[in-house]
């Protein structure tokens, strides 16, 4: 198995997620953007926070396709749908732990159940399984992420 080739597929399948994130956004099905929501973990410049975003958002992309391929090699096998298995984990926590647990802790300016009335949070806080931003949005993520992980066991497999 190559670590390229997951690499790769990392590369795609961010492409794929973000797009297709982007256009349930523009869509109205969803109000998560996750680059910016990334990018404004670093910066209060909205414009810029954007851009950092994508980058952020590319580089989680490629990380996570480093996991997935040490999941391969470990399982001993790769392929689209052990992928997309992958990929449903991977969305599942990215819509509980990650937005609601984990992001919250660190980010400076996302709001909180906890956040004063007075307080000028920069991003509402995604709530149960992303629902602030949309009913669509846990289904638009989880379909997003099987699909990202389908790319990347897909690559891998391929690479074999």
């Amino acid at each position: 198995m190559s670590v390229w080739a997951a690499l790769i597929g990392g590369l795609a399948g961010t492409f794929v997620l973000t797009s297709l994130l982007r256009a349930a956004t523009e869509l109205r099905q969803t109000r998560i953007d996750l680059p910016f929501l990334l990018g404004t973990v670093v910066t209060a410049d909205r414009q810029r926070a954007k851009l950092l975003g994508y980058v952020l958002h590319l580089v989680a992309g490629l990380l996570f396709s480093l996991v997935y391929y040490l999941g391969f090699v470990g399982l001993g096998r790769a392929g689209w749908l052990l992928g997309a298995g992958f990929g449903v984990i991977h969305g599942l926590f990215a819509i509980t732990a990650l937005v609601n647990v984990l992001l919250p802790a660190i980010h400076p300016r996302m709001g909180s159940s906890l956040s004063s009335v007075d307080s000028t949070a920069l991003l509402e806080a995604p709530g149960f399984l992303m629902l602030n931003y949309g009913r669509a949005t846990p289904i638009v993520t989880l379909i997003a992420h099987v699909l990202y992980g389908a790319i990347v066991g897909g690559f891998v497999s391929l690479a074999t």
